[in-house]
Formats: structure tokens, C-alpha cells, sequence
């Protein structure tokens, strides 16, 4: 019996009708939900309980971006063994409660233990852990330049300015285009301070995901005929203090935050 591992090899087993009842605008990209494990096949109305029954079996699905972060996360404890917490502080910006290291992230303080476990009041994700840890094992610890550039400006690593501008600032402007109250849950809950207008946004705000990797957030809101427009800037300095990878997931992991928060606005 074949494997099956890429989403034409699915879409090929469905009806092809693109009803949209499993929640996906067509059957090839629920066939392509279903091999990133984001779908399952039960979720199409129109196939037979046996024929789900086989295919299952010959599914490979691809690890999730979190199950991925997860397996990130283990190797990075390990690495903690080697971290001293009281010649960190400084360079992390960081504080020392006993044996512990708290640092404040977003506002908020989150404690790690000499082992890599994470402790904080505020909601904890793979995608803010991964950096989290990284952050103290490989800063540099560099003063901050005050120099404002985009995200795409801080690696020849080209690949993540693309991901970066279509998995954070596009699904970031189009949360604030529908709640722009987020603005105010921004500097609200997760310490952010509103600055003077930058690169001509009608609001800029700054935020520290990290205390070393600041980060400027400029929005402009929509007119009759413009759309709105938002962009995320750095410090120069923050690649020195944050790896390219780990600062692009920090934002998803912000903005993973973000989407919570508009959702309990959205409940009865």
C-alpha cells in the first residue's frame, strides 16, 4: 500500500467539488491542511467512514510548526548548563531572583530556571520560548544603535523577509484594520509606549518583546481610497542580541497573542 505525502496525492482521492463544508475554499488546499496536519480527513463530509479509514493509514503529515519548536526546545535546555546566570544579567538586561533568571518580556516578567523551564502570569507559547531561550544563551548584549531599520535590513538571509511580511505585518494590519482597539491592548497589557509619528504612520508604538530587541510598530489607518498600511521596524543593533530566525518567530508568537486577545473581544 503507498504512502502518501504531498498534497496532490490526496486531492486526487476527493471529490473535487470545492464545497467549502470542511472550513478550506478548495479540496487542494484542505488536500494540503491535511499533510501539514493543520486538517483531518474527517472534516470532508463527502467521504466514506472506510474510505478515511484507509487513507489514514497512508498518510505522512508533516510536523507542525510548533511540534518543530518543540523539538528546537529540548536541545536548548540542554545548552543552559553552560549559561551563567549572574555574569548575564547585565548583558541581558536581566535580573537574578536567587537561582533564577526573570527578564521582562512584553511587560511581563518571565522567570527561567538553570534548566530551561519557563515560568510567567502571561500566556506561554513555543514561539516565544524558542527565542526566549535563545536570547539568553547567544545575546551579545550590544547597546542599542537607535537607528530604525525594517525587518528585511537586518540579514542577507533573504528568505525571512518574505515570511516575515506575509506570516507577521500582513496578518498584524489586518487584525488592527478590523480591531483597532488592539492599539490600545498593545500599550495597555504588554507595556508598549506610544511615540512620535515615524516614517509617516499616523501611530507608532514602541514595543520590547526583549529588553535588548525593541521593536517599532507604525500604522496608518485606511482613507476612502487608500488602504491601510502597517510596518514593524528594529533597532540595527538587533540581530547582535537575537538570531535573524528567532526574532521572526518571536513576532509570530506576538502575533499569535495579538489573535487571542481580538478573539475574547469578539465573545458574547
Amino acid at each position: 500500500m503507498s504512502q502518501l505525502d504531498n498534497p496532490l496525492e490526496v486531492y486526487k482521492l476527493l471529490p473535487k467539488s470545492n464545497c467549502k463544508l470542511c472550513g478550506v475554499a478548495t479540496c487542494l488546499a484542505f488536500a494540503a491542511a491535511v499533510i501539514k496536519g493543520e486538517k483531518r480527513l474527517q472534516e470532508c463530509l463527502h467521504l466514506e467512514s472506510k474510505i478515511i479509514e484507509e487513507l489514514d493509514k497512508r498518510i505522512i503529515r508533516q510536523p507542525t510548526p510548533e511540534e518543530q519548536l518543540k523539538k528546537i526546545l529540548e536541545p536548548l535546555q540542554r545548552e543552559f548548563a553552560t549559561v551563567d546566570f549572574a555574569s548575564s544579567v547585565k548583558r541581558l538586561g536581566a535580573t537574578l531572583s536567587g537561582d533564577k533568571l526573570t527578564i521582562k518580556c512584553l511587560g511581563k516578567d518571565f522567570t527561567v530556571d538553570s534548566e530551561g523551564n519557563i515560568i510567567s502570569d502571561c500566556h506561554i507559547n513555543e514561539w516565544v520560548m524558542v527565542p526566549l531561550l535563545n536570547y539568553i544563551i547567544h545575546s551579545a548584549g550590544n547597546d542599542l544603535s537607535g537607528k530604525w531599520i525594517p525587518f528585511r535590513e537586518l540579514s542577507k538571509e533573504t528568505v525571512w523577509g518574505s515570511y516575515f511580511e506575509y506570516r507577521v505585518e500582513k496578518p498584524l494590519k489586518q487584525l488592527t484594520d478590523t480591531h483597532p482597539d488592539l492599539i490600545e491592548d498593545m500599550i495597555g497589557i504588554f507595556g508598549g509606549k506610544q511615540v512620535e509619528n515615524s516614517f509617516s504612520s499616523d501611530i507608532s508604538l514602541v514595543l520590547h518583546p526583549l529588553p535588548k530587541v525593541p521593536m517599532l510598530l507604525c500604522y496608518t489607518k485606511p482613507e476612502e481610497d487608500i488602504e491601510s498600511k502597517l510596518n514593524i521596524f528594529f533597532d540595527s543593533s538587533a540581530e547582535e542580541n537575537l538570531r535573524i530566525d528567532s526574532i521572526y518567530r518571536l513576532c509570530v508568537g506576538l502575533l499569535v497573542m495579538f489573535q487571542k486577545i481580538t478573539s475574547r473581544h469578539m465573545k458574547p
